[in-house]
């Protein structure tokens, strides 16, 4: 058996880290450290080891090298392999997984070659008559490395289990996450620890799950980085050593306890997004460190320094958004500047610390950083820009810069949120616009709470709903979010800013959908399919086109040619126009709103539909169906979700009523005839007792479009026709 008790170890560290972990594994008490490539090599006892992964706030994985081994080809190296004695490491009732990495001549590949590993050690095992390990590469008792270098395969046993860098504390994270490890770098490379023994403080204004809050309150509260782990690799081994290993941890939890009752600095973390914050303080409970590290919900144009009590030193760390998307890194530049004026308007004295994987946007903060770490967030390069703001100045822009700035409003971090999904969503959806030709569509529903709207696009104008906001969100926050919209909007999608129309939306009852909102009477076409709409933006709720029944219409379109269609609560009259465009032989659309009537006339006078086979009729549909005695092959029936209009007898709602609606809709439908049944209303359940008297297929799914897929409840649609 390899001896553990003295032996060489390997720390693996990202790149640009490994000088950070030389002096950290020598303050662990190891006397002998060889830097290489993203590790360090390093030697002592099996204790040494332990502590490594315990107290290790910047390596990876902590190795334990086995041997180096013959692999010139896949049979020599499994031969290589099944002679090393595995039961001397584990017994078979443990899992395995093998981390496999680089490739020669004849191993091609890393996964044969893990497969090759994994043979040998399965055929050890079966050989020696013992039972087979299994196999479990997501979270396996046993984990261990090869790595290939030209012939020779190089062997480790990984201690750590899963990387160091997983800490325990934070089980959610955002897009891009910082590691804990990165974290902790940065904080070492700014100098936390001097700062804070000088009685300065710590503060995050752009904090996310409050990484860099936590790893600067550990080092000061003296908590080992993996002492919120659940397990390490090497408590499956046999050559583990149990009380060893517990008087480590029991001797970390003291040290923990001790910092926790100490005096620790100021830390405090502010972010835009309050469901992040609540993540964050999530994450601060998990470490037991919720009444020192303090985060709240607060945008960078609100960043002061605290005033509770005199702050004349600290550190001021961030990791702001870096813009990889088209579009970002301009809209980027003025979050960077408004950055850099806090800095040098707020925090005099102070030293600030800030990574960015583009240097473009560092130069933006409008600082002279006095060094510059090149480092890496996972494969991304990264800088970390360091600022010394008792003797700095900001400086001007340069005349990029300017233009930048000109062009693109200075943008709140929520602000760039928002508009960065919004990016991201008409990115998404670009080619199926450009393949179907779609002049309209939706682009962002609500997807982020805080930033509650409905966003369309109407050709080259951009229609904005905002949703009523839950009474818990004050009216002030409202205004202020709306504020963001508005300035992130135009330069997101690429629009002038009076081009773009912002109205309120709330739950409607009755005709209250009906009601003006304005009375500018301006109407822009749109095309559709075949047909040419026409929507107003301006003076109502609804624009006279609902854009989640795109699908539909164009169906209707399709099946319409020699049929007589009948449109019941016809609304605007699109799909009217769709039927009659797609070859109808007559269409017949009924409404009880004349406003609405009248719309449809100039519907169809814009297709040159006009004519004695498009009837338009002023009625309320129930009363005009128990009286009607003609036949239609196709119909559609989409009726509101609730009415009381004056001029109808009695109210009408979709769920009370619908069977009987349908039921008389059928009736006067020819025998091969087909009827679309649709509302928009949450939580509607289908009568059962109609699947008895008619054949009815729910196609609600085939009738979302593209722009509606994560919103799949947003309409209910039924083909229902004779038996």
């Amino acid at each position: 058996m390899s001896n553990i008790n003295s032996h060489s170890w390997f720390a693996t560290c990202p790149k640009g880290l490994e000088a950070l972990l030389a002096v950290e594994l020598s303050s662990l008490g190891t006397d002998d450290t060889r830097e290489t490539v993203a590790g360090v090599y390093f030697t002592g006892p099996r204790a040494l080891a332990y502590r490594a992964c315990l107290w290790s706030r910047l390596a990876n994985r902590i190795l334990w090298p086995l041997a180096n081994l013959d692999a010139k080809d896949g049979d020599t190296f499994y031969q290589a392999m099944k002679e090393i004695k595995w039961g001397e490491f584990f017994d078979p009732s443990k899992t395995i997984a093998i981390d496999f990495s680089g490739e020669n001549r004849n191993i091609r590949n890393t996964q044969f070659g893990a497969q090759r590993s994994k043979d040998a050690i399965v055929d050890w095992f079966t050989d020696a008559g013992q039972s087979r390990p299994s196999v479990d590469r997501s979270n396996p008792d046993v984990r261990l490395n090869v790595r290939l270098v030209r012939d020779r395969a190089h062997l480790s046993v990984d201690l750590s289990g899963g990387s160091l860098h997983q800490r325990g504390y934070r089980l959610q994270s955002g897009v891009a996450p910082l590691k804990e490890n990165l974290a902790a770098a940065v904080l070492l490379r700014a100098d936390w620890p001097g700062i804070a023994a000088r009685g300065g403080a710590l503060i995050d204004p752009m904090c996310g799950s409050a990484t860099l809050l936590l790893e600067g309150a550990m080092m000061s509260a003296d908590i080992a980085p993996g002492l919120g782990r659940k397990a390490f690799g090497f408590e499956h081994l046999l050559t583990h050593d149990a009380p060893q290993w517990a008087a480590i941890v029991s001797d970390a939890r003291s040290r923990a306890e001790r910092g926790r009752a100490a005096q620790l600095p100021e830390f405090r973390g502010y972010d835009w997004d309050p469901a992040v914050i609540r993540r964050a303080q999530e994450n601060i409970a998990r470490v037991g460190l919720e009444k020192v590290v303090r985060v709240s919900c607060k945008p960078l144009s609100e960043l002061t320094k605290p005033s509770h009590r005199p702050l004349p030193i600290g550190l001021l760390v961030c990791n702001p958004p870096y813009g990889e998307r088209i579009g970002e890194k301009e809209q980027l530049v003025g979050l960077y500047r408004q950055l850099g004026e806090a800095m040098f308007g707020e925090f005099s004295g102070w030293y600030a610390a800030v990574l960015t994987s583009d240097l473009e946007l560092g130069r933006a903060i409008g600082l002279r950083s006095h060094k510059r770490y090149a480092l890496y967030n996972g494969a991304m390069p990264a800088s970390l820009l360091l600022f010394d703001l008792s003797v700095n100045e900001l400086r001007d822009m340069g005349r990029n810069q300017r233009k930048a700035e000109e062009r693109v409003p200075l943008l709140s971090e929520g602000a760039m949120m928002f508009a960065n999904r919004v990016i991201k969503n008409r990115k998404r959806l670009s080619s199926w616009v450009k393949r179907e030709q779609v002049d309209c569509y939706r682009v962002y529903d609500a997807d982020m709470p805080e930033y509650a709207v409905a966003v369309d696009i109407y050709g080259d104008h951009v229609h904005v709903a905002e949703y009523q906001a839950p009474k818990n969100v004050s009216v002030e926050a409202a205004e202020r979010r709306l504020d963001d919209i508005r300035a992130a909007l135009p330069g997101a999608l690429g629009v002038a800013a009076e081009k773009v129309v912002y109205k309120q939306r709330s739950r409607q009852r009755g005709s209250e959908q009906y009601m003006k909102q304005d009375s500018q009477g301006e109407l822009l076409m749109v095309t559709e399919g075949q047909a040419k709409l026409l929507v107003n933006l301006n003076d109502y709720l609804d624009t006279g086109l609902f854009l989640d029944h795109r699908p539909l219409r164009l169906r209707i379109a399709q099946e319409a040619a020699g049929k007589d269609f009948l449109n019941l609560f016809c609304y605007t009259g699109s799909a009217t126009v769709h039927a009659a465009l797609g070859g109808a032989q007559s269409t017949t659309s009924i409404d009880l709103s004349k406003t609405y009537l009248a719309w449809l006339g100039k519907n169809l006078a814009a297709n040159k539909l006009e004519g004695g086979r498009n009837t338009v009729i002023r009625e309320d549909c129930q009363s005009w169906l128990t009286r009607s005695r003609g036949h239609y092959d196709l119909i559609l029936l989409d009726p509101p979700s609730f009415s009381n209009s004056k001029a109808m007898l009695e109210s009408f709602d979709v769920q009370r009523d619908h069977a009987q609606l349908v039921r008389l809709a059928m009736g006067i439908l020819r025998d091969e005839g087909a009827l679309y049944f649709s509302n928009n209303r949450r939580g509607f359940v289908f009568d059962l007792a109609l699947k008895d008297e008619f054949l009815c297929e729910d196609i609600t799914v085939q009738t979302l479009p593209p722009d509606y897929q994560r919103k799949r409840k947003m309409h209910c649609c039924w083909l229902i026709s004779h038996k």
